[in-house]
């Protein structure tokens, strides 16, 4: 399966870099493709170099303007000619998209997802991956907008969230028929 996953490139501490490792191993392992920004830098690399490390495949697809930062040695790299762009091919060439710990760029891509979702404009399995409840107060807010009539879908319909990565990845598997 090709498994989307939208995460920061900042050097974070080992609350989050121990969890995204051991993610990035189950998804080499299961001999799934990561498809992700092609970063070479911080939480994207550690990511990478898990996936790598087990066995799976990169696919990368970075921006031009951090063309520069892209990983030399991943099986595919394209590099789109903007945000925009970039954030198509990454939901073209996927299965599935899980959310891991990020900034602005990773909350948009996570809106950006879950609202093509909403629309029916794809039907991928979402997972926003909660390490170290990074994503509860999200979670709040997405159920205040459930239960106060701005979603026209469940919730439910739209992401799952997992507290780790053993979960988001059976979620994954299940939602592909694969278990």
């Amino acid at each position: 399966m090709n498994i989307c996953v939208f995460l920061s490139a900042a050097d974070l501490d080992d609350r989050y870099t121990v969890p995204a490792r051991e993610f990035a191993e189950l998804l080499g392992r299961g001999g799934h493709t990561l498809v992700w920004g092609g970063s070479e830098s911080g939480l994207m690399e550690v990511v990478a170099d898990g996936v790598q490390a087990a066995g799976g495949r990169l696919v990368g697809v970075s921006v031009d303007f951090l063309a520069a930062k892209a990983r030399t040695n991943a099986d595919e790299m394209v590099i789109a000619r903007d945000l925009a762009e970039r954030k198509a091919l990454l939901l073209e060439k996927s299965d599935a998209i899980v959310i891991m710990v990020g900034g602005t760029g990773t909350l948009d891509e996570a809106t950006e997802i879950l609202e093509l979702k909403k629309h029916g404009k794809h039907t991928k399995p979402v997972v926003l991956l909660n390490t170290a409840g990074f994503y509860d107060g999200l979670r709040e807010q997405f159920q205040r907008m459930e239960d106060e009539g701005f979603l026209p879908v469940p919730l439910t319909d739209l992401v799952f969230f997992a507290k780790d990565g053993v979960g988001a990845l059976a979620y994954l598997e299940e939602s592909a028929g694969l278990q």
